[in-house]
């Protein structure tokens, strides 16, 4: 018999990303020249639905789309990914879009009008509550709002279902709003950011994700980039490694590290062996240019998390 297949619900954003690569970031007032236009699908929520489809998961997307031709384009490539989108919402505030900037090193700059996002309700999450219920991992960020993503959170948790906070694009939010959350899933910036730091402050990383399990958070699993993973937990860290790739584009690698973490939960994997799988996903989104076309398959991933 077949295993069955990870069940996952996503709440999170949809926007069309325009990229540029140049040879540096400019400075504020400078023209670069630049080169590589794409003008390709993003936004966290649906990249990481997209990874998770990838995978192989029962995906779907709770999102809004504007009635225009960028979500019209989002519709169809759901249809193409084998992404749900039965709890999907229209609006006529335009859809979101994201301009980035890419350089030679791979490091990026993006700006966001985030559109019909700001638009889902937490009614819309409520509506989709059967579903949340029914999932292995529930997933869920920052750019759709505060009160979107904590009622998603709230559901999940309710039902005992796995719950997967990525705090990204990161802001501060109250202590006693993160209790609960079995895993947060920040960056070094958004772990500052997210307790009122200055993204760039000097602070130990430790004693911050230690004060997110003081606040009632279940996992901390710190992404460091080039450093790998940091899984830290109430009875000990773990330290996951980092895969060694040639750098083209870092834009999508934080989305297919959540996409691929909560699947793999939601398929029954330990956590180390899950943030070990994603750490690879990252990798491999780091490799080519855009963010959709550099989400792997559970093949490519998984050959090369063996291989750590």
């Amino acid at each position: 018999m077949a295993a069955a297949r990870p069940v996952v619900t996503v709440v999170g954003s949809y926007a069309v990303g325009m990229t540029l690569r140049t040879d540096r970031i400019p400075v504020p007032g400078e023209t670069r020249i630049g080169s590589d236009f794409d003008l390709g699908p993003g936004g966290k929520g649906s990249n990481q639905a997209i990874q998770s489809a990838r995978l192989g998961a029962d995906v779907e997307l709770v999102t809004c789309l504007g009635r225009d031709r960028f979500g019209d384009d989002a519709i169809e490539l759901y249809g193409r990914e084998g992404v749900g989108t039965r709890h999907l919402v229209r609006s006529d505030r335009s859809t979101g879009v994201g301009f980035i900037i890419v350089d030679a090193a791979g490091q990026n700059v993006i700006v966001l009008d985030m559109g019909a996002n700001h638009e889902l309700r937490p009614a819309h999450v409520e509506a989709a509550q059967q579903r949340i219920a029914a999932s292995g991992a529930v997933l869920t960020q920052l750019e759709v709002p505060l009160d979107v993503a904590l009622t998603t959170l709230r559901l999940a948790r309710e039902a005992g279902v796995t719950t997967l906070f990525n705090p990204a694009p990161a802001r501060t939010i109250p202590a006693e709003a993160l209790a609960g959350i079995d895993i947060v899933t920040p960056n070094l910036g958004e772990l500052r950011v997210l307790q009122g730091l200055p993204a760039d402050a000097d602070a130990d990383d430790l004693a911050l994700c230690r004060r997110l399990l003081a606040a009632g958070v279940g996992t901390v699993v710190l992404t460091r980039g080039e450093e790998g993973a940091l899984i830290v937990r109430r009875d000990g860290e773990l330290a996951i490694p980092s895969h060694a790739v040639d750098v083209v584009d870092s834009t999508g690698a934080g989305d297919a590290f959540s996409g691929t973490l909560a699947t793999s939960l939601a398929g029954g994997m330990t956590l180390e062996a899950a943030v070990l799988r994603a750490a690879a996903a990252g990798a491999l989104a780091c490799t080519r240019l855009g963010v959709v076309p550099s989400l792997a398959t559970a093949a490519t991933i998984d050959a090369l998390a063996a291989s750590a």
